[in-house]
């Protein structure tokens, strides 16, 4: 997780944290994400301002 943010909950939080971070792969269950091989994630919401710091 992020800080500040809450621990993933499910496939679809966890993959949204990869995208927007700097982690170079992701595994879900038996699969591998590669960063690199994933298309552009455009994410338009300011999540940095959803969750205060601690």
């Amino acid at each position: 997780n992020v800080r500040g943010e809450p621990i993933v909950c499910t496939a679809a939080d966890a993959y949204r944290c990869f995208m927007r971070t700097e982690m170079d792969a992701l595994v879900i269950g038996n699969t591998l994400l590669l960063k690199n091989e994933q298309p552009h994630y455009a994410d338009s919401e300011r999540w940095q301002d959803t969750f205060a710091l601690d």
